[in-house]
């Protein structure tokens, strides 16, 4: 039965297929539900919270569980995106025991992880709320799950930096130190049709030199509140500008009242605990 989950650049069967797979073994089979749950017998079951979470993930969840039983009844029990208390009903399934055991750890696995990233990017958007600062997510993220985790902080309320290397140019130290300069390597850029040309400064003086060659958004990398107040006054709204680097829950709030038209945050996806959420059954 077709899932309604959609995500431009990811292949939402493939990546069930390929989890299931990694769990099940060169032999495709869960010994244990085989060896000890009846063929006949059905379960229903009811995945919950116990903590207070932004929900992401619920229609992956969904999509292990159709894949193994094509005829089970899936209630969904909250939205993605909204915030849940602790105690709170997610969803709730009814089908076939066996499947519903196999998929269970896979099922579980992607809405703990999603739903931790969305929650911890909430509690960064709220912390800058009424600044008029975005918040960003960034490229460090598992290999394999850019897409969803990318989701999972859209859910909980930032907005998607570059999803690849592909999307736009980020010059960071190592090019411009390749190239000779801050000059040369936005020059470089420009030349080869590059549109979106991303400047990392770690001074203020690159700044200047930077713009005038063409970078359209400055990223002012490890900079304090009174450096980033000093950027976001010499560039004068002439591109977007940027805060990154080493940005905390606690230091987020005064760098985002510095001005800056952004600020990203690596550990949204790095470093975002697991929610603790959980599916018991019963016999039916």
């Amino acid at each position: 039965m077709h899932i309604a989950f959609n995500l431009p650049g990811f292949d939402l069967e493939a990546f069930v297929r390929a989890t299931l797979a990694e769990d099940l073994g060169p032999t495709g089979r869960d010994v244990t539900s085989e060896s000890v749950i009846p063929a006949d017998m059905h379960f229903a079951g009811v995945m919950d919270s116990r903590d207070a979470i932004v929900v992401a993930g619920l229609p992956v969840a969904a999509a292990f569980f159709k894949h193994l039983d094509p005829d089970i009844e899936i209630e969904m029990l909250a939205h993605e995106g909204h915030g849940v208390e602790a105690g709170a009903d997610l969803m709730r399934i009814r089908g076939k025991a066996r499947a519903m055991l196999t998929a269970e750890r896979s099922a579980l696995n992607t809405v703990q992880h999603l739903s931790g990233i969305a929650t911890m990017t909430r509690r960064y958007v709220m912390a800058i709320r009424g600044t008029g600062c975005t918040l960003l997510d960034t490229r460090k993220t598992i290999p394999g799950l850019r897409v969803l985790e990318k989701y999972a902080t859209r859910m909980g309320g930032a907005t998607n930096h570059r999803m690849g290397l592909w999307d736009a140019a980020m010059i960071k130290d190592n090019h411009v130190a390749v190239a000779g300069g801050v000059v040369e390597a936005v020059r470089r850029a420009k030349d080869s049709g590059v549109e979106r040309i991303i400047l990392e400064v770690d001074r203020i003086e690159q700044i200047e030199p930077g713009l005038a060659a063409g970078a359209t958004h400055l990223l002012l990398d490890n900079m304090d509140v009174e450096e980033l107040k000093a950027a976001v006054k010499l560039v004068d709204g002439r591109v977007p500008t940027e805060a990154s680097g080493g940005v905390t829950l606690e230091t987020i709030r005064a760098k985002a009242e510095t001005g800056v038209t952004f600020i990203s945050v690596g550990r949204l996806t790095q470093s975002a605990p697991a929610a603790d959420i959980g599916l018991d059954f019963d016999v039916v």
